[in-house]
């Protein structure tokens, strides 16, 4: 069962927005939890906008999470390399039928 699990958010703009999270994931090297997430809007070249922040666990019950900002040049490349593989992986693996 794929179960979308999402978020609302207020954005920079002061607007509540619902986000749906694409993946979470612990960081060695940096030793933080990152989420990555969209709201399912594009940019100007057609790309599906995608946001990522740390986040840490809150609350008496676990479910409250607050997240921060990306800090540094080394954590986007973290999330880049990532991303960057998962692409790799979805892509068709027969590129002829077109």
């Amino acid at each position: 069962m794929n179960e979308r699990m999402t978020f609302k958010a207020i954005n920079n703009e002061g607007v509540e927005v619902q986000y749906e999270v694409l993946f979470t994931f612990e960081s060695e090297e940096t030793g933080k939890k990152y989420i990555v997430y969209t709201d399912d809007t594009t940019d100007d070249s057609g790309n599906v906008k995608v946001y990522a922040s740390t986040y840490i666990i809150e609350g008496d019950q676990g479910d409250k999470y607050n997240l921060s900002p990306i800090e540094t040049d080394k954590e986007w490349k973290v999330i880049e390399t990532i991303l960057n593989e998962l692409q790799a992986n979805l892509k068709p693996k027969n590129d002829s039928e077109e």
